[in-house]
């Protein structure tokens, strides 16, 4: 089968042929028709979060299922569905307490890739997906069937972008309705982030970025407000827009130090931070913590939206289905895996929100 292999850090990917592994016990094999391409998969593959090469990177993933190993019976063959990076036990102690997204438990496909290249050689399934790749080999924790009228490429964003951003605003911080929330960066996350706390009846959704055309279209989301961090002083717009009381919830949804530095200003007496971009190892961000005692305010960190996909997936689809969340307008352009490195260029350049590679 054809992927997309990283053989060097912050260079073209590389498109080979490479061989998967048969299902093993409660294993699933995908024939992948969508896989989107999410920011973490470019700061993987530019080296800033380290790691192991070669590597095949993708984790946005829907497909149907072409073969199950034994004992799987949460899908079937012919299946559609999405593929998560999020492989998770059931009984340990994050399953058990509810946040399969933390679990601890070692599969045997974190032991042994089961990708190969055509020399026989190990290449790395990043983020326990590997989804540049015309088909997938994950645990059947990792799967969620969803209606087969649902267009492939929307419901790849499934995976990452959307359960990662409604799920930092209904899961992690559970926002109440009422609340002034701001959210930091409208990619693709952060354009989740303002849908979820849309449908969870928020008084004010403000938007923040750099790029006027992007604050404006995440009005089409859900945002009440935008605000353009390089031209008008946030704080005080913010303070402006909640008759002076601040945030309730603010959202950072890029990976960026000055984004994480900025958010403490905005935030009213007991309210929240929620960090959901992820930086380059080693960035750090500053706060004072005598300030956010007084307040009473809160940093709280959100993996994955802390989905249990099971649920989390097919309460989006019934959204999706009655038109009060939006996935196809998260697509900016489909590809082939010819041109995934066109694609992600440009990622780079801030020209989508999601571009998705279909099979």
């Amino acid at each position: 089968m054809k992927a997309a292999v990283c053989r060097e850090f912050g260079k073209p990917l590389v498109i080979e042929e490479v061989t998967l592994a048969d299902a093993g016990p409660g294993e699933v094999k995908v024939k992948l028709s969508a896989v989107a391409i999410c920011h973490s998969d470019i700061t993987y593959a530019d080296g800033h979060w380290g790691g192991t090469l070669p590597a095949v990177y993708g984790h946005e993933c829907a497909g149907v299922v072409e073969t199950v190993g034994e004992g799987v019976t949460t899908v079937k063959v012919g299946d559609h569905v999405v593929v998560t990076l999020i492989r998770s036990c059931g009984h340990c102690h994050g399953c058990s307490m509810g946040n399969p997204v933390t679990c601890s438990t070692q599969f045997p496909l974190d032991a042994a890739s089961p990708i190969k290249d055509k020399d026989g050689k190990p290449v790395v399934q990043s983020m326990r997906t590997g989804g540049f790749a015309e088909k997938v080999l994950v645990h059947e924790s990792q799967c969620v069937t969803v209606p087969k009228n649902i267009k492939m490429a929307s419901a790849s964003l499934l995976a990452c972008g959307v359960i990662t951003g409604f799920g930092a605003v209904t899961n992690t911080a559970k926002v109440p309705a009422g609340s002034h929330v701001v959210v930091i960066g409208t990619g693709g996350v952060g354009l989740n982030s303002i849908q979820g706390a849309h449908v969870s009846g928020a008084r004010t959704v403000i938007a923040i970025d750099v790029v006027d055309s992007k604050i404006e279209a995440a009005k089409g989301f859900g945002a009440t407000h935008g605000i353009n961090s390089k031209t008008e002083d946030v704080a005080a717009r913010v303070l402006e827009i909640t008759d002076g009381r601040g945030a309730d919830y603010v959202f950072v949804t890029v990976g960026v130090k000055s984004a994480f530095d900025s958010s403490y200003g905005m935030l009213a007496k007991s309210g929240s931070v929620v960090l959901v971009g992820m930086p380059a190892s080693g960035v750090m961000s500053e706060i004072d913590p005598g300030t956010m005692a007084a307040y009473s305010q809160n940093i709280l960190g959100s993996k994955m939206g802390s989905a249990r996909i099971q649920v989390d997936i097919p309460n989006l689809v019934d959204l999706y289905g009655q038109g009060r969340v939006k996935l196809d307008e998260l697509v900016t352009k489909t590809y082939p895996i010819e041109q995934i490195n066109e694609a992600i260029d440009a990622v780079k350049r801030g020209e989508a929100l999601r571009n998705v590679i279909v099979f």
